[in-house]
């Protein structure tokens, strides 16, 4: 049985190379997809758990996706939050985002006091108009060429001297200062949110409640780093669950499509062979077994391609931008391979069923 089905498969290379091909694209669809909406999530737990920050402060109302949006309140919170008994630092920050990367506006000695700052070379904030970068982000400069302390970058439309370049995993790739990147927003001497370090980590429940006892910081949301953390996962994301489903849906309607007209065309061609097979004494069964298998052939096939062609897609986003995230896990390969496998037994089951339901004499009669 498996040389017949070699054989059928191999009688028509070209359609079949179709049919592996489009089951490879449905894979690396779900993969690709799935890789960098996931890798950017778990990009932004990594670069926010390195602040070094205990605890979130947000306005009421925020998303708990602080790496987004605006800067709608007084910066000089910051100085009422740090006089609190428990509180050791408080930093205050802007967070701009666009669809490139997140500029982060701080204020240089608090934001590096919650964790220093590991200088590959340069320093500190030395005019209104300079920029610290991360290693990961002047590797992958635009024009092809690493930035070095001394190069200008263009942000919020405006130019920026590259003073220093750090290590990553501080919360953010590009940061300026945090009246500078206001002034910029139009909203001067304002924050996104505020980074507090506590004296010790018990003290974080005082901390909270010490805030929420603060007048005009009672509604303010106060999260701690672990609480923030088990929030950024897919689940919690608005709409990416969504986005996910119905990636994975057009996959499968591609691989179901391309299997079904592929083995119906095929069907069709062979009604004699079918004929034939059926008059020696094959069951519709064994009818039936020689068409799905072919489909799981061609399946399992396109599979493999598109697990390869997902890895050199990795491997070419990270040679192009260090700084790009693209996490490809084993869970979502065979997640991939299931869903595949499914849309293509899906696809072949009504040829099979065709193939396997026709009349031997009518079959050997088919001109």
């Amino acid at each position: 049985m498996n040389k017949l089905v070699l054989g059928n498969v191999l009688h028509r290379p070209l359609r079949t190379m179709i049919s592996v091909v489009a089951v490879a694209i449905e894979v690396v669809m779900i993969l690709s997809i799935v890789a960098i909406m996931v890798g950017m999530v778990n990009n932004a737990r990594n670069q926010t758990g390195g602040i070094g920050a205990d605890i979130i402060v947000r306005p009421p109302n925020a998303s708990f996706i602080s790496s987004i949006g605006g800067a709608p309140i007084p910066a000089k919170i910051a100085e009422v939050l740090s006089k609190l008994p428990h509180v050791a630092v408080a930093a205050p920050a802007i967070s701009d985002f666009n669809m490139a990367d997140t500029i982060w506006g701080i204020d240089f000695p608090s934001y590096n006091a919650l964790k220093p700052f590991v200088f590959v070379s340069g320093g500190p904030f030395q005019g209104p108009y300079d920029a610290i970068i991360d290693d990961l982000y002047a590797r992958s400069s635009p024009n092809g060429h690493p930035l070095t302390v001394g190069s200008t970058i263009h942000l919020v439309n405006h130019d920026f001297r590259v003073c220093g370049i750090v290590e990553h995993g501080k919360g953010g790739r590009v940061f300026v200062p945090i009246h500078t990147l206001g002034i910029l927003l139009g909203t001067p001497d304002n924050a996104s949110l505020f980074y507090l370090k506590s004296d010790d980590l018990k003290n974080q429940e005082l901390i909270r409640q010490e805030i929420h006892d603060t007048p005009g910081l009672q509604n303010y949301q106060v999260q701690t780093i672990q609480e923030w953390l088990s929030l950024m996962t897919p689940e919690h994301l608005p709409g990416f669950n969504i986005a996910l489903d119905t990636v994975i849906a057009i996959a499968v309607i591609v691989g179901f499509l391309v299997i079904f007209q592929s083995l119906y065309t095929a069907v069709m061609e062979r009604t004699r062979e079918i004929g034939i097979l059926k008059s020696m004494g094959a069951s519709r069964l064994y009818i039936l077994n020689v068409v799905l298998r072919e489909a799981l052939l061609v399946s399992i096939a396109g599979i493999i391609l598109g697990i390869c062609f997902t890895q050199l897609l990795k491997f070419g986003l990270e040679l192009h931008s260090a700084k790009f995230s693209f996490l490809l896990t084993n869970a979502w390969r065979i997640k991939a391979t299931l869903i595949a496998l499914a849309g293509s037994v899906l696809g072949a089951i009504y040829p099979a069923w065709k193939a396997a339901s026709k009349d031997p004499i009518d079959a050997l009669a088919y001109e």
